[in-house]
């Protein structure tokens, strides 16, 4: 773990000094978001209303807690329940020349961004990338006739109206300290988890009315060759272990959960441009948002293991619930 985030999520003595020297900018960061909800509770900034279900998939800390696996499952399962639903990402570290930007296999992540590529491998619905999300949730219902939005992150953009919110969080790490920005790891206080309508947590314990995600790895493919697979078992020489996601020592333990000897881990923050020179020679090991950019300067033996959420049916049938309620009130809205 980097210095900050010890700071953040395992703070020891002598990380303190700093706490106390960042609290009061921790303490403008909660005067200004403070004052920008209740702009938006008050009526003074406008929140876009959408006619179909919006669902909201984010977090209160920063970093990487599972959002994407989470948007992937939701987007795969609403199909099998019927409905035709649409994801929108904000398309983070993508240069778009324009938008809205609908996502199509021949897109490129320097123009979508990783995570909106990596979506876009597994998900079977129009995804589309637009910094302006109202009118990005526009285009899935008017141009793709989408009739339900998942939203890609955004809980803290309250110019888009949502209908559920679910928040993602790490098990292990939770909110750390329970300090805002920048003297913790929060985006909203941690009062903000009990309005929203599930909590979800990426592997640890539950408690109360927590619902947990576990990640399954399915068999590594290589990254300049996606038509070559092995099982991860097959691995008998100790590989490097290549990461650049919120949370790298998350990827680092799932391999040391698998039994992958790992000579050597390599971290870069989230969503790092990667260069030829970033990638080692010999065996590699990366995650699937790092193999998304990495194609065209990997070489033959690198590899991604993909992840795939699963959730409780108990989620499952409440989440169902809950849309079936919001679509009906929708229709009838209107109907008026």
């Amino acid at each position: 773990m980097s210095w900050i985030d010890n700071m953040w999520y395992s703070p020891s003595w002598y990380h303190w000094p700093v706490i106390v020297l960042l609290l009061p900018l921790t303490a403008l960061f909660w005067g200004l978001s403070g004052l920008r909800r209740g702009l938006f509770r008050l009526k003074l900034k406008s929140s876009s209303e959408i006619s179909v279900p919006v669902i909201v998939v984010g977090n209160i800390s920063v970093g990487g807690n599972g959002k994407t696996p989470l948007v992937v499952y939701l987007a795969k399962r609403l199909r099998q329940e019927g409905y035709y639903p649409g994801v929108l990402s904000r398309g983070y570290g993508g240069e778009g020349a324009s938008y809205p930007m609908t996502v199509d296999a021949d897109s490129s992540v320097v123009m979508a961004g990783d995570e909106a590529i990596l979506m876009r491998r597994h998900i079977n619905c129009p995804l589309v990338v637009d910094p302006n999300r109202p009118r990005g949730a526009m285009q899935l219902v008017d141009k793709h006739k989408c009739n339900v939005i998942i939203c890609d992150d955004g809980l803290q953009h309250y110019a888009l109206n949502r209908d559920i919110e679910i928040v993602v969080m790490d098990g292990q790490r939770r909110c750390g300290n329970q300090l805002l920005l920048p003297a913790g790891p929060l985006r909203e206080g941690i009062w903000r988890l009990n309005a929203v309508d599930f909590l979800v947590l990426n592997g640890g314990t539950v408690i109360n009315a927590e619902y947990l995600m576990s990640l399954e790895s399915g068999r590594l493919i290589n990254v300049k060759n996606p038509n070559k697979s092995i099982p991860i078992k097959s691995l008998t020489l100790p590989i490097i272990a290549l990461a650049g996601i919120g949370n790298p020592q998350r990827f680092f333990s799932l391999l040391q959960k698998k039994q992958v000897k790992i000579k050597e881990q390599i971290s870069f923050v989230d969503h790092h441009v990667f260069r030829e020179s970033d990638i080692p020679d010999g065996p590699v090991i990366m995650t699937e948002k790092d193999a998304v950019k990495c194609t065209q300067i990997a070489h033959d033996d690198c590899w991604y293991l993909p992840v795939s959420a699963s959730l409780t049916k108990q989620f499952e049938s409440q989440l169902l619930h809950k849309l079936k309620l919001v679509a009906a009130n929708k229709k009838q809205s209107k109907r008026k």
